[in-house]
């Protein structure tokens, strides 16, 4: 899938208050906003147009943009978030995305984070976590089903979301943890295994023929290239604070 867009939204002063449960240490604003506009240059540097949306007062984890809506070609998808602190984020992702796609939402009782939607081609993969019940997932494998894509749903995994441990990597490969590695949704797919000391970056980042993924993984660089591939290398230590990856940052479309 070819991207020519990115929404993103620039971390609010309050984002220290967000829900994490990393355990890294003191998160750093200042960083967090350099490592930011670092992304941006990346994602234009990949040939997308970036919108950079302004901070979300009250709203300390919206600039995780792609929890709170999913992005296809045929349709935008409001989630509705696990987390109660989230819940109103979708709302203002409305009027941006009502420009590019027809809308359509998850509604209650289902909870759906977009960190917990893998889309590969025409193939769609929703984890059931804490942030995603059954009800969020078959919603969206309905809208999913009723566009002509496949869709599997599986239980996450031990991450926060299902991309927390498995990401797009190539065409057909993934990178994926041992956990998920052997699951028979992944089955017709290259997988390239991480251990468990890597399994942070299973979160990367696939944006048209290139690979982004989180610096600090000489180990997994290696293996890449071992295996045709050449990783960009982007420093998250900040949003990692915060529970959060490449993928969170963005919505591609």
């Amino acid at each position: 899938m070819h991207f020519a867009h990115a929404i993103t939204r620039t971390p609010g002063d309050d984002f220290a208050a967000g829900i994490t449960s990393a355990q890294r240490g003191e998160p750093h604003l200042g960083k967090l906003l350099a490592q930011h506009a670092s992304y941006e240059a990346m994602l234009r540097a990949l040939g997308l147009q970036v919108r950079t949306l302004p901070p979300l007062p009250g709203f300390a984890d919206a600039y995780f943009v792609e929890d709170a809506a999913v992005v296809l070609p045929e349709t935008a998808v409001l989630t509705r978030p696990g987390a109660h602190s989230r819940r109103g984020e979708p709302m203002h992702l409305e009027k941006v995305l009502a420009r590019e796609r027809e809308l359509v939402r998850i509604e209650a009782p289902g909870t759906l984070d977009g960190g917990d939607v893998l889309v590969v081609g025409r193939e769609a993969f929703i984890g059931e976590s804490e942030r995603t019940n059954h009800s969020g997932a078959t919603q969206l494998q309905g809208i999913f089903e009723r566009h002509g894509y496949a869709c599997t749903l599986l239980e996450a995994g031990a991450g926060l979301h299902l991309k927390s441990s498995v990401s797009q990597a190539a065409e057909n490969t993934l990178l994926i943890t041992a956990e998920l590695a052997r699951h028979r949704a992944f089955a017709r797919y290259r997988r390239i295994e991480l251990a468990a000391r890597d399994a942070y970056a299973a979160n990367a980042l696939y944006v048209n023929g290139r690979l982004v993924i989180p610096a600090g993984y000489p180990q997994v660089a290696e293996r890449l290239a071992a295996a045709g591939l050449e990783p960009l290398e982007l420093d998250v230590s900040e949003p990692r604070k915060m529970d959060g990856g490449l993928t969170c940052l963005s919505l591609r479309f």
